[in-house]
């Protein structure tokens, strides 16, 4: 059995901002990361205003990510379109991207990290590994994101009596998708549903979805339900042709929107995504996943892993205003009403709404 004073479990964003901040106050501790290279996780990409001050404290210059800034949101239903200024700039970015510099800049701080490690398991503080062994340690962070592991899984009732699923499929470069989409992003509402599209760094667009599986099962399979939309959706339909032959479509189950972990317990920081899961049409699960991180390692240099439980429950806290006005909006979005409601959406509405499901200062 190995042992490390402090165990990360996941080299994402959670993770790699937990370790940065542990690797600042010159405390032990291991990151260990089930990928053997970095990925492209399902994600929007969106990095709000309130995010971008987060980085900043990390040491992380947006610049570096992407320097294009967005300022601008554009909300479609049926056949009506709403538009307003964000209330600051923001910007759009690949995870691949994003992960790669966060580790970099971990590892550059001294973390260590160890890749291509999935662990099977969690005991308490201690982890399983798919080989056999066990890492044992005082205090556990979990930042696995969306995928739960055995000992520590959300509770199934989270996923509600019809699931949502992520879809996420990339559209290649094109002149038309860049001039559309400079300095903006696109929310599509539909049916059970709904899709966001941003141009990332590399000038793909991400077009993301949060789907009720009720609606994917109707159409038959995501090329389907992509291609239903396209026809009964004009606008985002322009976008849907430009996807090329082929293009891989990525899917995540089960996505327990509006879960919050309310309780802790002693030496356990459950991080992102295993602390709370923010409805992604409010563009903040990347800030919750980076301010959780920041968060849990500061509480963990002054009070150690007794400091955990009441750490999470104050997170809790924290995340409850921004994930209940984001359910609130994200059950009219996904119902008939949307339509309706659009050409009420004044653009300082629509800026009330962006600031206040941002994740709060501690």
């Amino acid at each position: 059995m190995r042992r490390t004073p402090a165990l990360i479990v996941g080299g994402g964003l959670a993770g790699t901002a937990t370790a940065i901040q542990l690797a600042r106050a010159g405390l032990p501790h291991l990151l260990v990361e089930r990928s053997r290279e970095t990925g492209d996780a399902i994600c929007g990409g969106f990095l709000s205003w309130r995010t971008l001050e987060t980085l900043g404290g990390l040491g992380i210059d947006p610049d570096t990510l992407n320097p294009e800034r967005v300022t601008r949101a554009r909300i479609f239903a049926g056949n009506r379109r709403a538009e307003a200024a964000l209330p600051h700039p923001a910007v759009s970015v690949s995870r691949r991207r994003l992960d790669t510099v966060l580790l970099a800049e971990a590892q550059r701080l001294g973390t260590p990290v160890e890749r291509g490690i999935t662990v099977r398991e969690i005991d308490g503080t201690s982890a399983r590994l798919a080989d056999g062994a066990t890492i044992s340690a005082d205090a556990l962070f979990l930042a696995s994101g969306k995928h739960d592991v055995r000992g520590m899984a959300r509770p199934e009732d989270a996923r509600g009596a019809d699931p949502t699923l992520g879809i996420r499929v990339r559209i290649t470069p094109s002149p038309a998708l860049r001039t559309a989409l400079a300095r903006g992003i696109e929310l599509h509402l539909f049916d059970r549903g709904y899709a966001g599209l941003a141009m990332q760094e590399d000038g793909t667009a991400n077009l993301c979805m949060a789907v009720h599986r009720s609606r994917l099962q109707a159409a038959g399979s995501p090329a389907q339900l992509l291609d239903a939309l396209g026809r009964d959706m004009p606008a985002l339909g322009e976008w849907v042709a430009l996807i090329a032959p082929n293009t891989p479509i990525d899917a995540i189950a089960n996505v327990p929107y509006g879960w919050r972990q309310r309780t802790g317990v002693d030496a356990i920081f459950r991080l992102g995504d295993q602390a709370g899961v923010i409805p992604s049409l409010a563009g903040e699960g990347m800030g919750i996943a980076l301010a959780s991180g920041v968060a849990a390692a500061n509480a963990y240099v002054v009070g150690g892993p007794a400091s955990a439980a009441h750490w999470q429950k104050d997170f809790a806290r924290r995340l409850a205003r921004p994930i209940g006005i984001a359910g609130i909006v994200r059950h009219i979005a996904e119902s008939e009403r949307a339509a309706w409601l659009l050409p009420f959406m004044r653009p300082a509405l629509i800026q009330v709404i962006a600031n206040a499901t941002r994740m709060g200062q501690s």
